[in-house]
């Protein structure tokens, strides 16, 4: 751990990690290519599939227990004193500890390093937003369940008396018109359709 390089953004230190990597992998006999290429290009897809292969190689062979992971990049040993540690250790020690391991990118990294209130406000928000979410799908449910009672309603006197569908103006084609009516630009679904609109991940 003392040889990776936390908090790089360039394309060499980013090599010279992988390498250190493919080097592990190697010496554990893990019949993995790590491949450096796609990963250095920051391509979601590749950078995608190689976590997911790390993630289930974690979940398979881990034995368990709590992991300090600041703890172990601490463990790992010093590197030989450079121009260079102090500015290390500066941005390690305190409020920069957490921040240490992040993939770098432009600019997001720093906003997400904000004081704890902001992430309290924004907690707080995301919190009301999902009581408001929850309160709407409930309102939705019982209008929805109130309009399929009306629906049953109609179908059962419609089974009772089948000339009572019949009549152009009668009340109960009416609310079947009014209930079967639809927006300009909305198309209900076919059945098959809605199976094929799930995504799949």
């Amino acid at each position: 751990m003392s040889r990776v390089k936390f908090n790089v953004n360039t394309e060499y230190a980013y090599i010279q990690n992988f390498k250190i990597l493919q080097n592990t992998f190697a010496k554990r006999q893990i019949d993995r290519l790590v491949p450096v290429e796609s990963l250095i290009k920051c391509k979601m897809q590749d950078n995608l599939e190689f976590l997911q292969w790390t993630k289930r190689f974690w979940d398979q062979y881990y034995p368990g227990g709590e992991y300090d992971a600041v703890a172990r990049r601490k463990g790992g040993g010093n590197p030989v004193a450079t121009a260079a540690t102090p500015v290390t250790s500066s941005r390690t020690s305190g409020a920069g500890a957490a921040k240490r391991g992040t993939t770098p990118n432009t600019g997001a990294a720093r906003k997400g390093v904000v004081g704890g209130s902001t992430s309290m406000a924004v907690v707080h928000e995301n919190n009301q937003l999902k009581e408001t979410v929850a309160g709407l799908e409930r309102e939705r449910d019982f209008y929805f369940s109130k309009l399929r009672d009306i629906e049953l309603l109609v179908q059962e006197a419609v089974e009772a008396d089948p000339d009572i569908e019949k009549e152009e103006q009668g009340l109960v084609r009416r609310i079947q018109t009014t209930l079967y009516s639809t927006e300009e630009g909305f198309e209900i679904p076919a059945e098959g359709d809605l199976q094929d609109d799930q995504e799949t991940f």
